[in-house]
């Protein structure tokens, strides 16, 4: 019996008790799914079959339908021995597995120019020598409200004369939270280790941004509460901590941390009156971070207190670091917000930065106008490229019929996300760097990658940096994670440099 023989034969099975299990139950039944074989080239011009798996897994509430997570499997055909296994998952909240599925990591990806610019319309897909199917099966999962993941809707119909209650959406809503949203993947990643009876095999966790923070906090649940052993957790661009993504007049963390993006962004570009412009990051980095966490976070922590000729020193320090004009610094007390850095830098040639990778930039429309009012250059245009790549992928290349509309980027989930947990009005915001200190305790062989963009300003590298230097990991500990930062944004895969170096970095982790 051939691998892709028996992983029909296995969904064939899983679908018909499905089937039954569901019979007088609900009159739902899940789309059905598809199977595909891709030859894949690595980058030695060598030739190997992929199997593809695209369906969905249902999950249950009180033994009854609840929601369906469809996902995208990637497993090796013909391989030899239990191959690693790798689940990965994007952020958002709200956001489809898309990007990192025809982003970086699966065989297919989307051709984006060398610099991670966008190619023009319409969208390319090449074969993807870098995917990391060449040392790990790779399980592509969007969680419920993305993707072609749905709710269940309750059989339940109100009565004619009964007017529906707009308040009660709690049902409807109910995978929009954080711990409910944590649970489902839990669930999920059982029921699908138990569907392909992987549970000897590796497994690895790999989220980015929001998934970021789904994989520390998954790293503890999947261990402690799902039984699944991890070998490693992987952190792409993550937000560990919530209370570092705001900016505001009070804080020093968020501005400091931003700080160090915007700095390495102005030579980039070559506005910097420190550094020349293609001075090496590492050679920027000492002086930044040094400045940035001793007198800029001084300046930032006394406020009006600080001595008025050592603020003069340090905010004409910051505007050169910056490239920005000293009076623009100075009125906003060193604390320049990363929306306003990215649209002062290059306003001169009427242009914006790109939030998410600051290298990246495009035409401000309404440059006499007090707001930004015109698209960032990271975020909109990459809609028309990841929602034509993967629905192309799915539909055509693999062959999935299905009628329903794949959600790249959910807005109406991520206005719906809420707090879940149990806990009072005044604690602080979620954070995820206890769950995964706790998870490195439970499992000192786990392995802890933590990557991220040196030009991403929503979730910056610095913050990572800082976090890792406040677990108080034993040594032992501090050895099993690592922390790198490769040239790009928030998705610095889609820079080809960067995409063979993150692909080297981790592939060294599964052998």
């Amino acid at each position: 019996m051939t691998a892709e023989t028996a992983l029909e034969n296995a969904s064939d099975k899983d679908k018909s008790d499905q089937d039954k299990s569901d019979k007088g139950k609900n009159e739902y039944l899940t789309p059905k799914g598809a199977h595909h074989k891709v030859t894949w080239m690595n980058d030695g011009g060598q030739a190997a079959d992929i199997d593809v798996i695209a369906e969905w897994i249902v999950l249950r509430k009180k033994e009854r339908p609840a929601a369906e997570i469809f996902h995208t499997y990637y497993r090796m055909a013909e391989a030899k021995g239990r191959r690693p296994l790798s689940f990965v998952f994007n952020g958002g909240p709200g956001a489809s597995s898309a990007y990192l599925h025809v982003g970086g990591l699966s065989p297919r990806r989307v051709l984006f120019k060398p610099d991670g610019n966008l190619e023009p319309p319409p969208v390319r897909l090449v074969n993807n020598p870098e995917s990391w199917i060449a040392f790990t099966d790779l399980v592509f999962v969007d969680p419920v409200g993305t993707g072609f993941s749905r709710i269940i809707e309750s059989e339940k119909k109100p009565d004619d004369k009964e007017k529906p209650d707009p308040a009660k959406t709690v049902e409807e809503k109910e995978f929009f939270a954080l711990n409910r949203d944590l649970e489902s993947l839990g669930e999920f990643i059982e029921r699908f280790l138990s569907k392909y009876r992987l549970w000897d095999v590796p497994v690895t966790i790999i989220g980015e941004s929001y998934g970021g923070f789904r994989t520390a906090k998954l790293a503890r649940r999947l261990q402690e509460t799902h039984g699944v052993g991890l070998s490693a957790a992987i952190a792409i661009s993550p937000a560990l901590e919530w209370a570092l993504l705001n900016e505001n007049d009070y804080d020093v963390l968020r501005s400091m941390d931003t700080f160090c993006t915007m700095a390495l962004a102005a030579t980039f570009h070559g506005r910097s009156r420190v550094y020349p412009v293609n001075t090496p990051v590492e050679d920027q980095r000492s002086g930044i971070e040094t400045f940035a966490t001793r007198e800029l976070a001084h300046s930032f922590l006394v406020g009006t207190a600080h001595d008025p000729d050592e603020q003069r020193q340090v905010f004409s320090r910051a505007a050169d670091f910056l490239g920005l004009p000293e009076d623009l610094v100075r009125l906003a007390h060193g604390r320049v917000p990363f929306w306003r850095f990215a649209r002062e830098l290059l306003k001169s040639e009427q242009k914006i930065l790109g939030v998410y990778d600051a290298t990246i930039t495009g035409i401000d429309p309404f440059p006499d106008r007090e707001n930004h009012e015109g698209p960032d250059p990271t975020f909109v245009g990459i809609d028309r490229v990841f929602a034509s790549a993967i629905n192309h992928v799915l539909r055509v290349e693999i062959g999935l019929e299905s009628e329903r509309r794949y959600e790249l980027l959910s807005l109406a989930v991520n206005r719906a996300w809420k707090r879940d947990e149990q806990r009072h009005a005044l604690e602080g915001p979620a954070g995820a760097t206890d769950d995964l200190r706790f998870a490195m305790s439970m499992n000192p062989d786990m392995k802890v990658l933590i990557a991220h963009g040196y030009y991403d300003m929503i979730t910056p590298y610095f913050s990572s940096e800082r976090l890792v230097e406040q677990m108080k990991l034993l040594p032992q500990q501090r050895d099993k994670l690592y922390i790198r930062h490769f040239s790009g944004g928030h998705m610095f895969y889609t820079w080809d440099q960067s995409r063979r170096a993150f692909r080297d970095w981790a592939r060294s982790f599964y052998v």
